[in-house]
């Protein structure tokens, strides 16, 4: 029998874009797992499988608590890690606190790691398509710096045993708003805000990375 792939854990930027991931436009918030990596406690999540290898994406854990809260504060988001739902106002994560990983939910080294194929689309409208074109929520959109330039798009596969891709566009700097507007109705181009009441148009999460993703074949 084949050897499970271990996990290849992901660090995001900052807790906010962890919150923003497991609770940002979602109908029931993703439950979010507390366990060590490294030697550090962890906030984890898995969002995808790469060739049967669990894709995990973390950040470091600062406080412990049973919910991850997410919410608006004077139009800007917050996050915290709280002992109890209490804020009608606010979507929680469920922190599920591991006391130990079993070893194939354990990261190694050692091993040969398949990668994702590289899809560029054209705009920002193509990446809100087809983001949006598979499932009644949209996937989140993945950031991160590369060689002076960001790199914003999606992960998916289009069959299950065929190649992984990141469909992306290539922008000039840093996305400074956390997610991405975009409407079906009157051909404006897709734009990055931080307010998500504007009525009439959809809105897709942005994920911010500590560093440049590590499973992408660039060239």
């Amino acid at each position: 029998m084949e050897k499970p792939k271990s996990p290849k854990y992901i660090q995001l930027a900052s807790q906010l874009e962890f919150s923003r991931l497991v609770s940002a436009l979602e109908r029931v918030p993703r439950v979010s797992f507390m366990h060590e990596h490294d030697g550090k406690k962890i906030l984890a999540i898995q969002m995808d499988l790469l060739k049967e290898r669990p894709i995990i994406y973390y950040v470091p854990l600062d406080k412990n608590g049973h919910y991850l809260a997410y919410g608006f504060k004077n139009g800007k988001e917050e996050t915290s890690v709280v002992d109890a739902v209490s804020e009608p106002t606010k979507l929680y994560s469920p922190i599920v606190k591991i006391k130990e990983l079993p070893p194939s939910l354990r990261q190694h080294s050692d091993e040969q790691l398949e990668k994702y194929e590289l899809i560029e689309l054209e705009d920002l409208a193509s990446l809100a398509k087809i983001s949006h074109g598979f499932e009644e929520a949209p996937f989140p959109l993945f950031s991160f710096p590369r060689e002076n330039k960001w790199l914003i798009g999606v992960f998916m596969n289009f069959n299950e045993d065929g190649p992984s891709y990141f469909c992306h566009v290539t922008i000039d700097s840093e996305p400074t708003q956390p997610f991405l507007k975009y409407s079906m109705f009157n051909g404006n181009a897709p734009v990055f805000t931080d307010n998500l009441n504007e009525h009439g148009y959809s809105y897709i999460k942005i994920i911010k990375l500590v560093e440049t993703h590590p499973l992408i074949h660039y060239e």
